[in-house]
């Protein structure tokens, strides 16, 4: 009996070690992504909630299963999701066009997918009283600065045949800047804000309107998701980026599904300022989702992105917010910041 009590000890030891380096070798590669509110990256936190992915670390939802990956994710505001990314404390982040060229000058990046692109959800709002950019002149108009805010506002210029040089753009958060048109404070005549900004100071005070926005520069403010090269070059990495794009895709399927649309929107609208139904309708209008592989390859394989950036590079140049204009690659290989559509490819044949 007790040889045989022995041999039992044995087996059970023998079994929990075995079992504890099976659980070891097919631990799945964890990757994290930081995201911020906003229309089409919250729609990574819908996906959490609905369990296409599970953010927790160590847990799987079905899209990370389908391509044995971790994701974590880690919501934070948009500047300090920024700041992490470009320390290194994360390998993917939410972020602009524009705001990802100072971190790839020092973290080399590869943008895998683009979300959205503003399609009105930037506007310079102004009184009534206002019907011509050039009533401008000699106004302080307020927006954050060095911003897509004021990127929308000098493109507008631009198009219009103004210098902006003849303006004044006068940098104020744009949540401040909305409450004091909203309260009507003095001098406050042009404010140039995003959603939740716009609508919110456009129904909060009827004698104010849409002077110019973001409809007249379409595919140029680029919301999107961008990932180190050196997660990349991780076992996992580029499974991780295909898990990243999927994830998006299922969720923007969820949102055309007539039976899941409008829960889909509400919870989103739940994780963007509180937005409800009709108003969030309003929003993927104007915030226009890349909401499957067609669109997303549409924007990364055309060929107005490359004079799209040039665009933005030269904004951030004289704006200051780059001193120097980074290597910026299209494809599968090179530069300091790559617009690559091979993981959009991978999961369209995977779908």
């Amino acid at each position: 009996m007790k040889q045989n009590s022995v041999n039992l000890t044995r087996l059970f030891v023998c079994a929990t070690i075995a079992s504890s380096l099976i659980g070891t070798a097919i631990a799945q590669p964890s990757f994290t992504l930081a995201w911020s509110e906003y229309p089409s990256w919250s729609a990574f936190g819908v996906a959490d909630e609905v369990n296409i992915i599970d953010g927790r670390k160590g847990k799987q939802g079905d899209v990370e299963k389908k391509w044995n990956v971790d994701i974590v994710l880690q919501e934070a505001e948009y500047d300090p999701c920024l700041v992490m990314y470009g320390a290194g404390r994360v390998d993917a982040v939410c972020i602009t066009n524009m705001d990802v060229l100072n971190p790839a000058m020092s973290v080399p990046s590869v943008a895998i997918l683009p979300t959205s692109t503003s399609n009105g959800a930037d506007a310079c709002i102004t009184l009534k009283s206002i019907t011509d950019v050039k009533q401008l002149k000699g106004k302080k108009v307020f927006g954050l600065a060095q911003t897509v805010s004021e990127y929308c506002f000098v493109r507008n210029l631009e198009l219009a045949g103004e210098n902006p040089l003849d303006y004044d753009f006068s940098n104020m958060d744009p949540g401040a800047a909305a409450i004091a048109m909203q309260q009507k404070q003095r001098g406050m005549a042009a404010i140039v804000v995003w959603n939740p900004f716009v609508l919110e100071t456009l129904n909060r005070r009827k004698d104010t309107h849409v002077l110019f926005d973001s409809t007249t520069i379409p595919g140029e403010i680029i919301d999107m998701v961008a990932m180190t090269q050196s997660a990349l070059k991780k076992p996992g990495g580029k499974d991780f980026a295909c898990a990243i794009i999927d994830a998006f895709y299922q969720l923007n399927k969820r949102m055309a599904a007539p039976a899941t649309r409008d829960d889909t929107l509400i919870a989103l609208g739940e994780k963007f300022s509180n937005l409800k139904l009709d108003a969030m309708k309003t929003v993927v209008k104007q915030t226009q989702f890349y909401a499957t592989p067609d669109a997303g390859l549409g924007l990364f394989k055309g060929t107005e992105l490359a004079s799209t950036m040039e665009k933005v590079v030269e904004f951030c140049l004289s704006a200051g917010i780059v001193d120097k204009a980074p290597d910026i690659a299209y494809g599968a290989s090179g530069g300091a910041l790559r617009f690559d559509p091979s993981f959009i490819e991978a999961v369209a044949a995977k779908q």
